[in-house]
């Protein structure tokens, strides 16, 4: 039984083993071998360490179960983020040795780039809007999939809304008779999924909101432009807690809704949005950003702050709707920072400026807080 109380771990986990170093206090390797993956085995490999015994992981998939096993060995798991960690390693090679090895030595160095880990049974509750969210885009996948075969034949319906609601069905399925037999036949198949698909997604949203408490954090967010019930849900489950962000700055890097910057030279070049991100947060931000754009001209909507964002940017940017959409996506990333950290409702900004000038400054600067 090792007995001393400065051991560190690196575990560099695959999909079938873990590779383990362990270092002692003077940053050297005292063991190192490899653990298959059986429930338990880690855990029982983990056990004869001192309780408090801190264990580094990469975020690689199937994190959930060892940080579980880690836990259940009484020792205490870093989550590290993946990228950085090679970065810090500084290795020209890659082996499973030299990357557990790389985890303990960072560790030792204090210098580990380490995560939040959600408790479990928040884990556990972000599959219902995480699932929600995939079946969501394989629904809007079969949407335009039918709207690119009406469209192969000069075929549309005389609205802008969406033909794939209970109104349209009737002209929906009217209009597919001008199509070739076996086209037909596709698109019949991909409404009846369509349709199956939306029966899943409502029990989902029903399952949701039975699950999840309307809380007075979720309350605040839902104060904000754009994310209702479900979007605030998401939000909520995939920030955890808003003291992990000093700034709004950070929670739209943490969101994705900033863009690449490369600066050389005295030149400045914008590129698309980060992809180094919380793809869900990112996700339900631009949704909440397409309710703003949907609802602008309605006339609750058209004096808010938002929709003035979303309209000046896409005047100024020329780029169509994308550009604007992450402008206000920002925004809205901007004032859920500032509902959250003051504890106070979404209030609308009073602009001492032209919406304008509010752009190059900061959410906080612009009065996008509560």
């Amino acid at each position: 039984m090792l007995m001393q109380s400065h051991y560190k771990v690196g575990c560099d986990a695959h999909k079938h083993y873990s590779s383990f170093s362990v270092f002692d206090g003077q940053g050297r390797a005292v063991q190192r071998t490899r653990v298959d993956h059986q429930r338990g085995a880690i855990r029982s490999f983990l056990s004869r360490f001192p309780p408090g015994t801190p264990v580094a992981v990469e975020t690689v998939g199937n994190w959930y179960w060892i940080v579980d096993e880690i836990e259940a060995a009484q020792c205490m798991p870093l989550l590290a983020h993946a990228l950085l960690a090679k970065k810090r390693m500084g290795y020209v090679h890659k082996t499973d040795k030299l990357d557990a090895d790389g985890l303990a030595t960072l560790l030792h160095m204090g210098t580990l780039p380490a995560v939040w880990i959600p408790p479990g049974d928040l884990r556990d509750e972000r599959e219902l809007p995480r699932t929600r969210m995939a079946f969501s885009k394989v629904r809007s996948m079969l949407k335009n999939r039918i709207h690119s075969t009406l469209a192969k034949y000069a075929l549309s319906l005389p609205t802008d809304s969406d033909i794939f609601t209970a109104k349209w069905r009737p002209q929906l399925s009217a209009l597919l008779h001008q199509l070739p037999a076996e086209t037909r036949r596709c698109v019949e198949q991909e409404l009846e999924l369509l349709d199956q698909l939306q029966a899943h997604i409502q029990c989902l949203e029903a399952r949701i909101l039975e699950r999840v408490e309307i809380t007075p954090t979720l309350q605040r967010i839902m104060s904000i432009p754009g994310p209702a019930e479900i979007l605030s849900i998401v939000i909520d489950r995939e920030l955890g807690s808003i003291e992990r962000f000093p700034s709004p700055k950070h929670l739209a890097s943490y969101s994705g809704l900033v863009p690449r910057v490369q600066a050389s030279g005295g030149k400045v070049h914008y590129g698309r949005m980060i992809q180094q991100c919380n793809h869900y947060l990112k996700w339900a931000f631009i949704e909440a950003a397409n309710v703003v754009a949907r609802q602008r001209r309605h006339p609750n909507w058209s004096r808010k702050y938002a929709v003035r964002l979303f309209e000046h940017t896409r005047q100024r940017k020329g780029h169509g709707v994308a550009v604007a959409v992450g402008a206000t996506a920002r925004y809205l990333a901007g004032a859920t920072f500032w509902v959250l950290k003051k504890g106070e409702p979404y209030r609308e900004p009073v602009p001492r400026r032209p919406v304008g000038s509010l752009l190059r400054t900061s959410p906080k600067q612009g009065q996008a807080r509560a």
